[in-house]
């Protein structure tokens, strides 16, 4: 009875339970873990592996578009001489050679230049890689032969590359494919960066292990141990900071890339996201813009010393700058060559002569990129017109503009010449003097050059399309063209005497001439070309402030004028970039052309968005357009402006109208020829007065760039309904041609004075004796 009492009492109370080991709970708790952080590693490959995948397949970069200049074309006749050509090939990157048969070369003799042309794929088709030769006669193309020997009727170089339209963060780059770089770049790159790329599978754990050996010795992160494959993964896709966070996740990302992509896609992302330099603000990534910043030319014309210097780079773009730091480039770069050589990449011959080498690195100024930014900004303003930021920054957009660097360049010239020689004149007054261009062609209204301050290169304020300021006597044209519409003709009489206008506020306007004279009754193509004030003022209170306001609205200005007196004297503020569209008006016979900077926008795969054809709207009669231009012929044959021809040949026809604000603070001068329109401002950014009035400064800032360009001179068209006709200047009748002080005008039909002054010419001996006189006349 008791034994089955215990039997049962040990049945319900079991086994002894064994009491577990730290051991055995610490290893149930690791495994727990493990596989907790399994699941977890797991999922974060899984994302990490999407991340790769889904960057490295997308969009890789953000692609700034690109502004490209107008293309060179070439053809028998044109009107280049071999110093232009020479500048614009310079301007391309092109070597000189003693013989040209690698694309990117010329061959330069007196007259004539062999040049080997790169290529370029335009929009209206590819312009192959060809060698010409190019002859001159003088200052024009005489003949073109093709490498054959055979005539070649058109040729066209490549645009030159003149800016983009870059991201918030600034970078930069021309994407290249592998094909396209030297195979000496493959070779340095490997031979310094990662000898065992071919090999491995995105780590190298030999340079791992090298690199946690040189850490501890120096008590930080002082190397890295990366392969190619990891350097582009902390480049694409992560930071460059050197924390332990940053290089654990680098390693398994190197793995998966090397995992779904093969070793020369890896190597092609690696030549174009690599960081090179700095060019101002921008970032300079790739090799293929690092070779056009430093070189000036594209990375397949790169020769093995060039090719080193810029591999070199890589460690340390701003320790290594070679402008900077030309010693220590140096040094760098004969180091890559000895690795080069070590490895059996080239020769010990090859390496000693490419260390003979110079750097060989162009100087910053000389580069045509970065190089027009008032131009760029130009273009800029005209596009965010159509287009989103986003699509500019980062489509890689191709734009192609109406810009000339050779008109660009004679333009900047004429301006600093100019802006010097004043300052050199007038010292401490001028210290700070300013000034801006803009050069247009007149039968296309396209923008040829755009220069907004002395500093050309300075990418801030844009006097050409900013400075907005009193226009003074560059009004003059439309207040009387105003009043040609309303009756008045070239010979009426105005009357130059003192006026006195009481204002709504009772403030008296009361303007004076320039020499503070009266002139009394002058021709009213007189009192322009001579700039009265008194007789504009007069005249232009006659017909009205209100038909002066709409002329110049007619003309080109887009906002409305201040419709006060002084507006017709030019107290109506400005930019340069306004003021030549009036005039583009007044140079194209009375038809408005927009302004046009950009010719064609297309994408990265050279498809067409957009194209900006010649827009033309008859706004004035071409008759009364005509009148107004023979006045500013006479402007510069005879009047404030006729300093012209004694710099000009009397042969090279122009028109224009000088312009001095109100105390004398801004100097004006407008002014076209038959094929150029420029209008330039010069002026202190403090609105202090200045010494010179508009013939002064911005007339010789003119003439000077007219002087360089060689334009074709002014021919006014002759419109339908426009009669010439003599007539006395003292009294404004008609006269004859023999008689003493009469001179030919243009009339519209019908409106030729009525009356005839005598002089003795309809009497036969008279006549005579005044063709004799006139035949033998000294002059």
């Amino acid at each position: 009875m008791t034994k089955k009492r215990v039997s049962n009492s040990r049945r319900r109370r079991g086994k002894p339970t064994r009491k577990r080991s730290f051991f055995s709970r610490f290893g149930g708790t690791l495994l727990k873990l493990m596989l907790v952080l399994t699941v977890i590693g797991g999922i974060g490959l899984i994302y990490l592996d999407a991340q790769v995948r889904d960057k490295f397949e997308g969009k890789r970069w953000a692609l700034p578009a690109k502004v490209y200049a107008r293309p060179l074309e070439l053809y028998v006749g044109q009107q280049l001489s071999i110093q232009d050509l020479k500048t614009e090939l310079r301007g391309l990157g092109y070597r000189s050679v003693s013989r040209a048969s690698a694309p990117g070369t010329m061959e330069i003799a007196s007259t004539r230049i062999r040049v080997a042309t790169r290529g370029f794929v335009f929009p209206d088709g590819d312009e192959p890689q060809r060698r010409m030769l190019i002859s001159f006669n003088g200052k024009q193309i005489s003949s073109i032969k093709g490498g054959d020997g055979k005539p070649l009727p058109l040729a066209r170089l490549e645009p030159i590359l003149i800016g983009g339209i870059y991201t918030k963060e600034n970078e930069d780059r021309d994407l290249i494919r592998l094909d396209q770089a030297p195979e000496t770049l493959r070779q340095a790159l490997i031979a310094v960066e990662d000898r065992d790329f071919y090999n491995h599978a995105g780590v190298s754990l030999r340079g791992i292990a090298r690199a946690m050996w040189v850490n501890l010795r120096s008590g930080r992160f002082a190397q890295g141990g990366s392969t190619l494959t990891q350097q582009l993964v902390k480049n694409f896709y992560l930071t460059s900071e050197r924390t332990l966070a940053r290089k654990l996740l680098e390693l398994p990302m190197a793995v998966l890339l090397e995992l779904h992509y093969d070793k020369d896609e890896i190597l092609e992302a690696y030549l174009n996201e690599v960081y090179l330099g700095q060019s101002g603000a921008r970032a300079v990534h790739g090799f293929g813009l690092a070779s056009q910043y430093y070189f000036a030319r594209p990375i397949s014309e790169l020769q093995l010393h060039q090719v080193a210097l810029l591999v070199g780079m890589v460690k340390g773009p701003s320790f290594y700058d070679p402008r900077r730091n030309p010693e220590r480039a140096t040094k760098r770069r004969n180091l890559v060559l000895q690795l080069m050589a070590d490895g059996g990449d080239i020769t010990q011959a090859e390496m000693i002569s490419a260390q003979k080498e110079p750097l060989g690195v162009v100087k910053q100024k000389s580069l045509h990129k970065g190089a027009y930014p008032a131009y760029l900004d130009l273009v800029k303003r005209q596009l965010r017109e159509e287009y989103p930021e986003e699509a500019l920054n980062s489509e890689g957009l191709r734009v192609f503009t109406s810009l000339n660097p050779i008109v660009q360049e004679r333009a900047e010239q004429a301006l600093i010449k100019t802006v010097n020689r004043l300052q050199k004149r007038f010292g401490k007054q001028v210290e700070d003097l300013q000034g801006g261009m803009v050069v247009t062609d007149p039968q296309t209204a396209e923008v040829l050059a755009v220069v907004g301050g002395r500093n050309t290169r300075y990418q801030g304020f844009n006097r050409a399309l900013d400075a907005r300021r009193p226009i003074g006597s560059l009004v003059k044209p439309a207040v009387y063209l105003a009043a040609l519409e309303q009756g008045y003709t070239l010979s009426s009489l105005l009357d130059d005497a003192p006026i006195r206008v009481e204002m709504a506020d009772g403030q008296i306007w009361e303007p004076r001439n320039f020499d503070k004279q009266s002139h009394g009754q002058v021709p009213l193509h007189r009192a322009l070309s001579n700039s009265y004030n008194l007789s504009t003022a007069q005249l232009g209170m006659s017909i009205g402030l209100d038909n002066v306001g709409e002329m110049l609205k007619r003309l080109g200005m887009e906002r409305d004028p201040k419709l006060y007196p002084s507006l017709l004297l030019g107290a109506e503020s400005m930019t340069p970039f306004e003021v030549a569209g009036i005039y583009q008006t007044l140079a194209s016979n009375g038809f408005r052309m927009p302004m046009r900077a950009i010719r064609l926008v297309t994408t990265a795969e050279n498809e067409e968005l957009s194209r900006y054809p010649l827009e033309v709207e008859q706004e004035v009669s071409s008759a009364q357009v005509h009148l107004i231009q023979y006045a500013l012929q006479e402007v510069v044959r005879e009047g404030t402006a006729k300093y012209v021809y004694s710099q000009l040949p009397a042969s090279l026809n122009v028109a224009g109208k000088t312009g001095t604000s109100n105390d004398q603070r801004d100097s004006w001068f407008a002014g076209f020829a038959g094929n150029r329109l420029a209008v330039v401002w010069m002026g202190l950014d403090d609105n202090a007065k200045l010494p010179f009035t508009g013939s002064g400064g911005a007339l010789r800032a003119w003439t000077d760039f007219v002087k360089r360009e060689q334009p074709e001179p002014f021919l006014a068209a002759y419109p339908e309904g426009v009669e010439y006709h003599w007539i006395d200047e003292e009294t404004g009748y008609l006269s004859d041609e023999l008689c003493a002080g009469s001179r030919q005008v243009p009339f519209i039909a019908g409106t030729e004075p009525q009356r005839e002054v005598d002089c003795g010419q309809k009497d036969p001996i008279k006549r005579s004796l005044r063709w004799f006189q006139q035949w033998f006349r000294q002059e």
